[in-house]
C-alpha cells in the first residue's frame, strides 16, 4: 500500500504581497512568508519604515522589496500591482483602529477604520485577482481579519463592523474565485502585542480582562499568527477557502 504524502508548505518560486508589512503582523507574514521561499513585496504608508523592513529581510538572505504607498489611493495601488505583479500570494494586511465607545464615535472615524479595513482590502484583493486569472496559475489570498470578525468588543463597534464586513467578503468572494483555483481565507486573531495595540495592553484594568477572556491566559505574540499565513499560503491548504482560522486563544469558545 502507498503512503499518502503530507503536502509542502513550501513556497519557493512564489511570489507574495504583503501589504501594513513594515510592523507587526504584517512585518512577522512577510517573515514566515520569505522563510517559507516566497519572493515577498512589502507595501506601506511610510517609505523608510518600509525600506528598514525589506532590508532586515534581505540581511537574512531572502528575497524582499519595500515599496512606499498608500493602499487606500486606488490608482497608486493599481499602479503598484501592475508593474510589480502578478503574485501567487496576498497577504492583505492594512489595518487600523480608533477605539471609542459607540455613543462618541465620528463620521471621520468611521470612515478612516471602513475605508482602510474594508474598502482598501477589497479593491486590493480584487486587483491581485484579476492578475491571478489572467496568469491561469490560481493563487491564495489572506485577510487579515479578527476575533472580533465572529463576535463583539467594548469599544470596537466600527472596528468589528469592518471585521464582520470582512469575512462576508472572503466568503462571496471565494465562491466566484473558486473556478479560477484562487483561493481566499483569513486569519482572526486574538489581540496582538503589536504597536497598535500597545495602548489596550498600558491599562491594566484592560489588560487584566484581555487575560481572563484569552482561555489560555496570554495576549498574542505576532509568532503565533506566523504559522497560519504560511499554511493558508502553501499547498497544505489546498481545500480551504472561504473560512476563517481563528487564533484567539479560545476567546471565541465561550
Amino acid at each position: 500500500m502507498s503512503l499518502p504524502r503530507t503536502p509542502s508548505l513550501r513556497l519557493d518560486g512564489k511570489r507574495a504581497l504583503i501589504t501594513g508589512a513594515s510592523r507587526g503582523i504584517g512585518y512577522a507574514g512577510a517573515v514566515a512568508l520569505a522563510e517559507a521561499g516566497a519572493e515577498v513585496v512589502m507595501v506601506a504608508r511610510n517609505q523608510s519604515d518600509i525600506e528598514t523592513a525589506a532590508e532586515s529581510l534581505r540581511s537574512e538572505q531572502f528575497s524582499a522589496t519595500g515599496l512606499s504607498v498608500d493602499v487606500e489611493d486606488h490608482n497608486s495601488i493599481t499602479r503598484l500591482i501592475k508593474q510589480h505583479g502578478p503574485f501567487d500570494i496576498l497577504f492583505n494586511n492594512a489595518g487600523t483602529n480608533d477605539p471609542k465607545p459607540y455613543t462618541e464615535v465620528s463620521e471621520d472615524s468611521f470612515d478612516g477604520i471602513m475605508n482602510l479595513n474594508l474598502r482598501s482590502a477589497f479593491f486590493v484583493a480584487q486587483q491581485v485577482a484579476a492578475d491571478m486569472i489572467k496568469q491561469k496559475k490560481g493563487g491564495a489570498i489572506i485577510h487579515t481579519s479578527s476575533q472580533m470578525g465572529h463576535v463583539g468588543g467594548l469599544d470596537r463597534t466600527v472596528y468589528c463592523s469592518s471585521k464582520w464586513a470582512l469575512e462576508g467578503l472572503t466568503k462571496a468572494s471565494a465562491i466566484e474565485l473558486a473556478a479560477h483555483h484562487i483561493r481566499v481565507n483569513t486569519i482572526a486573531p486574538t489581540f496582538i502585542r503589536t504597536p497598535m495595540t500597545q495602548s489596550t495592553f498600558s491599562d491594566p484594568e484592560r489588560l487584566k480582562w484581555l487575560e481572563e477572556k484569552i482561555k489560555l491566559g496570554r495576549v498574542g505574540e505576532v509568532e503565533d499568527i506566523m504559522g497560519a499565513v504560511v499554511f493558508l499560503a502553501s499547498d497544505a491548504a489546498a481545500l480551504i477557502t472561504g473560512t476563517s482560522i481563528v487564533i484567539d486563544g479560545g476567546w471565541t469558545a465561550g
